[in-house]
């Protein structure tokens, strides 16, 4: 072999190994097969999530980067991982429990990257649809698994409530927020007599509501949907069409309501639980979380400027358990089931500043108009309502879905107010 075809392959390996267009293209690649992987494995998440912060690393601009952290929709997350880490000083917790509990507020370090990389990308709308396809395809496969358990690859009743992967809360999640999502798609599409279109995404919405009714519940999501659509009326329907959605919301809940037992299950279990658990001690879910909100109440009447310490809550739940010998009141556990508790907790009034702070400034983010901006504005709302009921900040799926969303439309806004690709780091750079 010559010398110079000897050379040419290294030259090769030098000229891409630098080049910023293919790496923005394999950091694209990499966020859409993130979002596919979301809604079936943890850890093909984290493997893409890694392999993506790699390939926006290699190639960012250190200088763009570090002025857009000075914007509060990145640096407030990113403040809310450092008093989790100084909130190991003066904790009480074993060393390990303390380190363990700052791991759940680390997604938000993601944050930024993804703000800076789809500020500059064109690509980011491919997520979402990544994202919406993967569910499509997930509700197929709950609607087989409840048709024939056996295709499940969970056991027992699970399987019988057509669960495929994970649990039935991530995935009424999921189909919460793209059912809701594509309310703004169908009526823009009705608006332009596109009715063919709409009726195909209109189709998609309704399947995945009828597969929360008629297969598995969350009573999250039953909580939430109707807020969710409530802000969809409010911000981008006239007042008679508000009033249309309203009256067709009702009666299709009527419907199913007399249609589906699940959905007439989830509030009469709510007040059989409560009924248990006040006259009989019996554990139930209410019954655990009011026990879990009220201690939680009185764990932050001790420490309400600064808290606990990052990971204080299992031992603040296990010395609390002493005073009793069974029943709820004796329950220990690390997650008092809403956000707001989770943190003050451990960082009192400081901590929930920050964490207000920063639903508000990403909402604020997306208060434009357009599919992106309506997309980012419902992640962070049903955000805000589900964790009055569990701490998905924290939680895995909920949390990732919370930074992919919103950093992905964060970014996008971000790249459509600098005026495109041209204009991205002056974008992006404003305070």
């Amino acid at each position: 072999m010559s010398a110079d075809a000897a050379a040419l392959p290294v030259s090769l390996m030098r000229r891409y190994w630098r080049d910023r267009a293919l790496w923005m293209t394999i950091a694209d690649a990499l966020a859409i097969l993130a979002a596919l992987a979301l809604p079936w494995s943890t850890s093909l998440l984290a493997i893409f999530v890694a392999c993506w912060l790699g390939a926006v690393a290699w190639v960012v601009d250190w200088g763009a980067y570090v002025r857009l952290l000075k914007r509060p929709i990145c640096y407030l997350p990113l403040a809310l991982v450092g008093l989790a880490v100084i909130g190991t000083l003066w904790s009480d917790a074993a060393w390990g429990a303390r380190l363990y509990a700052i791991s759940p507020t680390l997604k938000l370090l993601v944050l930024p990257w993804l703000f800076y990389h789809f500020a500059r990308s064109s690509r980011g709308i491919w997520v979402f649809v990544a994202f919406l396809a993967s569910c499509v395809l997930l509700m197929l496969m709950s609607w087989l698994v409840a048709m024939y358990p056996g295709l499940s690859l969970k056991s027992g009743e699970e399987a019988a409530r057509g669960i495929f992967v994970k649990n039935y809360i991530d995935q009424s999640q999921e189909f919460a927020l793209c059912a809701v999502a594509l309310a703004y798609p169908v009526v823009r599409l009705l608006r332009t007599d596109r009715i063919w279109a709409a009726l195909a995404l209109g189709a998609l919405s309704l399947g995945f509501i009828a597969n929360m009714a008629f297969v598995i519940v969350s009573r999250t999501a039953i909580v939430t949907m109707p807020i969710m659509l409530a802000v969809f009326s409010l911000l981008h329907l006239r007042r008679r069409t508000s009033l249309i959605v309203v009256g067709a919301t009702i009666a299709l809940g009527a419907l199913l309501w007399f249609t589906t037992t699940d959905l007439r299950w989830g509030p009469k279990s709510l007040v059989r639980d409560y009924q248990q658990y006040k006259t009989e001690k019996t554990v139930t879910s209410i019954g655990l979380r009011l026990e879990f909100w009220q201690k939680s109440l009185r764990f932050i009447s001790e420490a309400p400027v600064i808290g606990h310490g990052t990971g204080s809550m299992r031992a603040l739940f296990e010395r609390a358990a002493t005073e009793y010998r069974e029943g709820p009141p004796g329950s220990v556990i690390a997650n008092p089931h809403n956000q707001t508790l989770a943190v003050a907790v451990q960082w009192g009034a400081v901590g929930v500043i920050l964490l207000y702070a920063m639903w508000l400034v990403h909402l604020l983010l997306f208060r434009g108009e357009g599919l992106v901006a309506w997309i980012g504005l419902l992640v962070v709302v049903q955000n805000v309502f589900t964790s009055l009921f569990n701490s998905h900040i924290f939680d895995f799926h909920q949390g990732w879905m919370y930074v992919l969303g919103v950093g992905v439309a964060g970014g996008m806004v971000l790249r459509a107010g600098s005026g495109g690709e041209d204009g991205e780091l002056r974008g992006i750079t404003r305070s």
